[in-house]
């Protein structure tokens, strides 16, 4: 009888440790963030930002001395955290390979007319040097490919050269089709609008391009000429180089003689050359890159992003980019450090957390195309992008009584899912207004394809857009850390925190709208 008590006592105390281990388990899935998000302090990120933004790093213009200041200053960073390089070499720096424009050149024959590089025909970054030789080009028309209105539906383009001219259809009513109201949409606008359909043009495997640029063509022009004084930064296309020139009224009619009063795509076969000849130089750059690996599902990863370059030095004076974007740069730094802190205490994330500082931002979100057409992690592994690029000022726009704000941008494009957390984390910890004003699809601005988040957009990761909206120290020399409000600033930078966490540690990765609409 007591060797029968005995063992039930056994099983009890078997049964009460199992249930005790679940309970522990439980315990750490619902583990309360908040401890580790108040490591993110103001007087961290001031003491950051105030090295960061200061003279000492010279503006951190893209591949010159500064900007080697700045990813050296992020290294060291990540390394006195002990949270290592996501790379497998161990080196924190992506090297994001960069050229800058010298002396462009080239010359188009058509149909037995030469035509001059410089009047005729422009190009505003180095093209791949060599002869294209021109039997056929694809016209389709305004080169708009929008869900409401699409100039490449049924046309095959891959591995052809397409034209297609400035502009966007319009409605009897004399409203634009695609925005539905006299506000042209993003397709519409002369430099936004063409970098759009240059976009629309390789995704659609287009192996060139030509722009007709109707009237405006003389003010591309002067672009060109204030280019030649202020060679600009590309990316250094070694692999299918894509090759893009704006054309004038005299090419485009050699090319096509109906393409002012005609939309509709057609195949046209031609004699001609391009010869290409620019003299480039290269330029080195780095992204830097830093990783927390998961505990139970470390092959999925949330990338929280921000650029760490700025505008450098202008006519003696220096650009520190204080909260463009210094805010997102040191923001990064302490939620690293709170994850950390919290995998030294034994509850590290359960997704890996990238830390991503992207370069060439303001060249054109250069780094941040290397590293999603380059991935460190595959980006169909990538469950979110967080990107942050200004969030220590408030929009002049506001009333001091109304700074407790954040713009938020592309939350709900992919993910209602990503949407509703968000929402809902800001509710439960932070309290902060999120202001989805810049979210609208019709908003002139066009934030959403301006800042880094949208590389990973269009391959379909899920992104959120943190920013502050822009004010008078916008890309000016008196962007300095003085004017930075650190309250508002730790509190964005714990709110992005708190939404990696929860995203971090959900049972289940956030799912794109289209999955669930497929199922």
């Amino acid at each position: 009888m007591m060797k029968k008590i005995l063992a039930l006592a056994l099983l009890a105390t078997i049964g009460c440790g199992t249930n005790y281990k679940t309970a522990e388990k439980k315990a750490v899935k619902n583990l309360d963030p908040v401890p580790y998000a108040n490591t993110i302090t103001e007087a961290e990120l001031k003491t950051h930002l105030y090295t960061y933004a200061s003279d000492e790093f010279e503006g951190r213009n893209t591949g010159e001395p500064g900007q080697k200041k700045a990813v050296a200053y992020l290294r060291d960073e990540y390394k006195n955290l002990a949270i290592p390089a996501a790379q497998q070499n161990g080196d924190y720096f992506q090297n994001v390979p960069l050229q800058k424009g010298g002396d462009l050149d080239g010359e188009l024959t058509i149909n037995g007319t030469t035509f001059t590089f410089g009047e005729d025909f422009l190009a505003f970054s180095p093209q791949a040097n060599g002869t294209t030789d021109i039997t056929e080009i694809v016209y389709v028309g305004f080169g708009i490919d929008d869900e409401k209105y699409s100039d490449y539906k049924n046309v095959d383009v891959e591995g052809k050269i397409v034209l297609f001219k400035i502009g966007e259809p319009m409605q009897e009513d004399g409203t634009y089709l695609i925005s539905g109201t006299d506000e042209n949409s993003r397709w519409g606008n002369r430099f936004r609008g063409a970098a759009a359909k240059i976009t629309a043009a390789k995704e659609h495997k287009a192996k060139g391009a030509f722009f007709f640029a109707g009237e405006t063509f003389s003010m591309y022009k002067a672009q060109l000429a204030y280019m030649k004084q202020n060679s600009r930064v590309s990316l250094k296309e070694e692999k299918n180089p894509f090759f893009y020139y704006v054309i004038n009224e005299n090419i485009a009619s050699k090319m096509h003689s109906k393409i002012a009063e005609s939309d509709e795509a057609s195949s046209i076969q031609l004699a001609g050359t391009l010869v290409n000849k620019d003299k480039t130089n290269d330029v080195a750059s780095e992204n830097v890159v830093a990783i927390i690996k998961g505990n139970e599902k470390p092959e999925e990863y949330i990338v929280i992003s921000a650029h760490l370059d700025h505008e450098g030095v202008k006519n003696g004076e220096i650009y520190n980019g204080a909260d463009d974007d210094g805010s997102g740069t040191v923001a990064i730094l302490e939620i690293a450090e709170a994850f950390k802190q919290a995998q030294k205490d034994g509850n590290g994330p359960k997704r890996s957390i990238v830390f991503l500082h992207v370069t060439g931002e303001e060249k054109g979100l250069l780094g941040s195309k290397y590293y999603t057409d380059n991935p460190i992690f595959p980006l169909e592994n990538t469950v979110s992008n967080l990107n942050i690029d200004m969030i220590g000022r408030i929009d002049p726009k506001r009333t001091e009584g109304d700074r407790n704000y954040v713009y938020l941008i592309g939350s709900d494009k992919l993910s209602s899912e990503l949407h509703n957390v968000s929402e809902e984390v800001n509710k439960k910890y932070t309290n902060i207004e999120l202001d989805y004003k810049y979210n609208d699809e019709n908003d002139p601005n066009r934030y959403y394809y301006r800042s880094d988040h949208y590389n990973f957009a269009k391959n379909n990761v899920p992104v959120i857009f943190y920013f502050n909206g822009t004010h008078d120290d916008y890309h000016k020399p008196s962007d300095t850390p003085d004017k930075i409000n650190y309250d508002l600033l730790t509190n964005r930078a714990r709110l992005v925190f708190y939404t990696a966490w929860e995203l971090a540690n959900r049972d289940e990765r956030v799912k794109l709208d289209s999955d669930i609409e497929t199922k």
